[in-house]
């Protein structure tokens, strides 16, 4: 039976010499994978529509395995981030996070939003460190993981200066400090933006400019919880690391 879906791609493989199994991130379905025969001929209908990141339409043929895609029209190519090492690295991060995060055919409409919002905000010129870092933060309940972050984890006091500690999974208070020698240190805009990113409506989002400090602290806040808690060992978050010690100068090809 052929079926219309909104989806998104975010993993394709290459399966013999001319086609791909492509997966598509849908609007109705959720996860699913689907095969694009002849795709990989350059004359094939299906060559442009099963790119990576692509937005758009497709028509499948719904079977209990591995569907297959007949056709699909293009809504957006995300076209700057396919210009660009840098947000190619980024958005590869965001749909390989989403790949791994969640199952096949389990739709989440509120899920299909935010891949969609997040992809268009780096395509659009939007600081893609700080979108991923949104997307991190509002990935976790997607993984099970439910960081306190209204108060402290400890005495539930909401007011006081607060750190992060890994260990209670959220903020302490000044006054538990003690309780884990091993908390991180953050600003107040830190403990902010952690609440913002985590509670924030992504369509909502105005333009956002955050201190390089701030950054620091949020990446290595959001970057030890899931090393933590996750369970996830992502390439593309490897990578995405190197590319940007080589944007700060610090990697193996600064001079």
């Amino acid at each position: 039976m052929l079926e219309k879906c909104e989806g998104i791609i975010i993993r394709t493989t290459n399966y013999g010499e001319t086609n791909k199994i492509v997966t598509l991130y849908t609007r109705e379905w959720g996860k699913v994978g689907v095969m694009a025969r002849g795709a990989k001929k350059p004359n094939s209908r299906l060559a442009a529509v099963t790119q990576l990141f692509t937005y758009g339409y497709f028509l499948v043929q719904k079977s209990t395995g591995l569907g297959g895609l007949q056709q699909g029209e293009i809504i957006s190519s995300m076209r700057s981030i396919k210009e660009d090492i840098f947000l190619t690295a980024y958005a590869s991060y965001i749909v390989d996070l989403t790949d791994k995060s969640t199952e096949d055919r389990k739709p989440n409409p509120f899920l299909f939003e935010l891949i969609y919002q997040t992809l268009n905000l780096i395509n659009e010129g939007y600081d893609a460190e700080i979108i991923v870092n949104i997307f991190e933060m509002k990935m976790l309940n997607s993984l099970g993981l439910y960081p306190v972050l209204n108060q402290c984890t400890i005495c539930k006091n909401t007011e006081g200066h607060f750190s992060f500690s890994i260990r209670e999974g959220g903020l302490i208070c000044h006054r538990c400090l003690e309780k884990d020698p091993y908390h991180l240190k953050i600003t107040p805009a830190t403990v902010k933006l952690l609440r913002l990113f985590y509670f924030l409506d992504l369509s909502r989002l105005g333009n956002i400019s955050v201190k390089p400090e701030t950054k620091a602290e949020l990446k290595k806040v959001i970057a030890t919880y899931y090393d933590e808690y996750s369970g996830l060992n992502l390439k593309t978050k490897k990578f995405l690391n190197q590319m940007e010690k080589w944007d700060r100068g610090t990697g193996p090809l600064s001079h």
